[in-house]
């Protein structure tokens, strides 16, 4: 074992007389200890019942035969965060997440790990670190948030920042945005749509880094709970097995994410997390194999904010392995992929589809096409995201003049203010990995225009990114970024922007000779933040385009 390195031995009595400090008796240090890695905290609504979760993994743990050990794991609240400095944070944690794992594992010399994430960051940065570690690892969240509800409909957190714009709009008045803030978010759970965190979960399904049920089982069922020990049981006889997570994370398995991710209409952070996963695996997962995906992969399901439809609908559906059934039907995925439980093709066996409202079968879906896809053109060279799931229909193609700032809160306070028009663009910049730094997410803004109604009339496009609950034209991740002189950057107030949605195509109708001299009289921005975490972050930071990993 592993953990042998730190119990056993003569030289070991020093260590040994460590661990009965903290209660272990010889008899626990015989057996294999299982490091659970736990995002608990009393800041985030998706994170405060971690607690639970984690006692629940670890009763399976010592079922098994096991000894669990659990230790801390930080995380933003991306809601929270939103929409102040804060939310420069948010995209950075994550690598300090994968190396705060990396140290913990290494210096206390477990057998086995359990991750137990939830919200946006939290699932890549484990999935990263488990993949680096290369040791047995399985993963098992804190399941999603049950819908708000209002006058019997469903409500998300979403729908409290669309009402702030409807308010300045004066379509709605103060009491009910009130009573909005009251009903929206009932309790424990990661935000009820396929936001990030949900999209991220439902991923490690196909991934096969966890069992049926974790992207979908709600926090709050007992269900999650019988989930979370038979992961204990299960981190056990994979360390048995001496199954590794890089013999899981293979090109089949991210290609399976990736299709799910299309048929589900995920959100546009899991086109930063896969390729960054995928980097700590071992190979390259670029924006072009996206659009390869998403080019043969029907959008099977739409669900907030492309829709009313909370996440609990899809788990009633049949969950991540009826979509997956749909996907097999079409040869979309490959059911032979090794999962920590045995192969993919396991759960999609007793799969089935029990709401085709919910999830469309595959002979009628909602789009022939995926749920994202990446841009191309001279206003990104490198490409950029769009959910195109979320975009209406008329917004598909648009062109319109660019009305431009370089910080989201300009951006922000100009839609409040009524000074921004149907047909515009919206250019935010200088809020990408390095620029912002950080890369804030922007719901506020897509927020405020949706509940505005301008979602279907305005376009905005960043270097930043969007929260996975935004919809619209909202088209995130443009790279290269501002403050690394990208095209972003050189577009000026009123020039004529071409968005081709279905065509992958973005461009600024300006001569190539004029943005030349644009480039040449370019001066970057001063850095935002020049001290701390942040600017070390920004130093290091790189392209949206390869997952904003860190330089070497």
């Amino acid at each position: 074992m592993r953990s042998d390195m730190v119990k056993k031995g003569i030289t070991r009595a020093p260590h040994r007389s460590l661990f009965k400090a903290l209660g272990f008796i010889d008899e626990e240090l015989a057996r294999p200890l299982i490091g659970i890695a736990v995002a608990q905290s009393e800041i985030v609504p998706g994170h405060v019942h971690l607690d639970t979760i984690a006692r629940a993994a670890a009763a399976g743990v010592r079922l098994a035969g096991g000894v669990p050990v659990r230790f801390p794991v930080i995380g933003v609240c991306d809601g929270i965060a939103m929409g102040h400095e804060g939310m420069r944070y948010s995209l950075a944690t994550r690598e300090l997440i994968a190396d705060s794992i990396e140290c913990m594992v290494m210096a206390h010399g477990f057998d086995g790990l359990i991750c137990i994430p939830n919200c946006d960051k939290i699932v890549p940065g484990m999935l990263m670190a488990t993949a680096r570690l290369n040791m047995p690892a399985v993963f098992v969240s804190g399941g999603p948030m049950l819908a708000g509800r209002k006058d019997g409909k469903p409500l998300t957190f979403t729908t409290v920042y669309e009402a702030v714009g409807a308010v300045s709009a004066g379509t709605m008045d103060q009491a009910e945005l009130v009573a909005l803030e009251e009903t929206a978010c009932p309790g424990c759970g990661s935000c009820s749509g396929m936001f990030t965190a949900n999209s991220m979960n439902c991923v490690t399904e196909a991934l096969g880094m966890a069992l049926p049920g974790n992207g979908t089982i709600p926090a709050v069922m007992a269900e999650r709970l019988r989930l979370a020990k038979k992961t204990g049981l299960l981190a056990l006889d994979v360390l048995q097995k001496d199954i590794r997570p890089r013999s899981i994370l293979t090109e089949k398995a991210f290609m399976n994410a990736l299709a799910l991710d299309m048929a589900l209409g995920c959100s546009t952070n899991t086109a930063l997390h896969l390729p960054a996963i995928a980097h700590e695996a071992g190979f390259t997962l670029n924006l072009d194999l996206l659009n390869q995906v998403s080019a043969i992969t029907p959008n099977l399901c739409k669900l907030a904010p492309a829709s009313s439809t909370p996440i609990e609908e899809l788990h009633a559906a049949g969950g991540i392995p009826a979509v997956l059934g749909e996907l097999a039907k079409r040869n979309l995925i490959t059911l032979d992929a090794p999962t920590v439980y045995g192969v993919l093709g396991d759960s999609v066996k007793t799969a089935v589809n029990r709401n085709t409202a919910v999830i469309r079968p595959i002979d009628n879906p909602y789009a022939l096409t995926g749920g994202l896809a990446a841009l191309k053109g001279n206003v990104a060279p490198d490409g950029c995201v769009v959910k195109q799931s979320a975009v209406a229909s008329s917004m598909l193609k648009h062109r319109g003049p660019a009305r431009i700032f370089d910080a989201e809160e300009a951006a922000f306070d100009a839609i409040m203010g009524g000074n921004i028009n149907p047909g515009d663009v919206i250019v935010i910049r200088y809020e990408g990995p390095r620029g912002g730094p950080g890369m804030k997410e922007m719901l506020a803004p897509t927020a405020a225009l949706a509940g505005m109604g301008l979602d279907d009339k305005v376009a905005l496009i960043t270097d930043g990114r969007f929260s996975g609950a935004t919809k619209g034209a909202a088209i995130g991740h443009v790279s290269p970024e501002a403050a690394e002189g990208g095209p972003i950057a050189l577009i000026e107030e009123g020039d004529m922007i071409v968005i081709d949605i279905a065509d992958r195509t973005i461009h600024i109708q300006v001569a190539a000779e004029v943005i030349e001299a644009r480039k040449a009289a370019w001066k970057p921005l001063p850095p935002k933040v020049q001290t701390g975490y942040l600017a070390r972050y920004a130093r290091q930071v790189g392209s949206a385009a390869t997952g904003a990993i860190l330089r070497e």
